[in-house]
């Protein structure tokens, strides 16, 4: 037990060293593209909209973008580490170590999930530049963060796992994951859309997060924010759960 809680922290480290050191490719990228959304869409879409549910538009779309970029962080991080370490075959050492499957998965999942969080307060800090930023509801803004983040790192560790090349790991954030973040409520509300979409959007799992971040900042959302906050914990608790089991199959680990 002591070993577990030895090499989870070093291997935790390591992944979280592996990514600070490199700022020109963590940091320097959302910054540049969240100052350009929040330019665009925040100020020069917002003089046109005005406000949405009583909120001014450049406060609206905060808390999506900070999903957008958390959640995107998060999985880029878990994949890439664990497809890299695949393809540099590395990963073969902590495979050897004697550390259970349950403390290497959790390494790389608290590890991603830590440069999401990082990421969404980066993307937050730059929002205070555009527009006055509260939080409303504290609980709830960390309990959905913390969720989010963990629940895409994981999703990012069965992607690590499943991709053949480096295209794979391009094609699921660019046409799977991105498509869902601005098709869930990221610019726009619910209720300015026709009745047959807003229940088509009601299936995008991305709805109940953004929902869940824009009431912990705002107070305000569209979906009931205890559910959907019970839900994402279980989804949550159950792809943890696979990549355990992916793990101790060996699935994509062995050639």
């Amino acid at each position: 037990m002591n070993y577990n809680l030895t090499g989870f922290y070093a291997l935790l480290r390591r992944e979280v060293l592996r990514f600070v050191r490199r700022p020109r490719n963590t940091f320097a990228p959302p910054f540049i593209t969240n100052v350009l959304y929040f330019s665009v869409f925040g100020v020069i879409l917002g003089e046109r909209i005005d406000q949405i549910a009583g909120v001014p538009y450049i406060l609206f779309i905060l808390p999506g973008l900070i999903v957008l970029g958390a959640v995107s962080n998060a999985f880029e991080n878990a994949s890439f580490t664990i497809f890299h370490g695949r393809w540099n075959r590395y990963i073969e050492e902590a495979l050897t170590s004697p550390l259970s499957y349950s403390s290497m998965v959790g390494a790389y999942i608290f590890a991603s999930a830590t440069r999401g969080l990082v990421v969404g307060v980066l993307i937050a800090l730059i929002g205070l530049f555009f527009t006055a930023v509260g939080v409303a509801r504290p609980f709830y803004l960390v309990a959905f963060m913390l969720v989010i983040t963990l629940l895409f790192a994981a999703i990012g560790v069965v992607g690590g796992l499943w991709a053949e090349d480096w295209d794979d790991l391009t094609m699921m954030n660019q046409f799977i994951l991105r498509p869902l973040v601005f098709f869930g409520g990221v610019f726009y509300s619910l209720n300015e859309i026709p009745e047959l979409f807003r229940q088509a959007s009601l299936l995008n799992p991305m709805i109940y997060m953004v929902n869940g971040v824009r009431y912990g900042f705002l107070g305000v959302t569209e979906v009931d924010p205890n559910l959907s906050l019970g839900i994402l914990s279980a989804l949550t608790l159950v792809i943890v759960g696979v990549d355990v089991a992916l793990f101790r199959r060996g699935y994509g680990l062995t050639h």
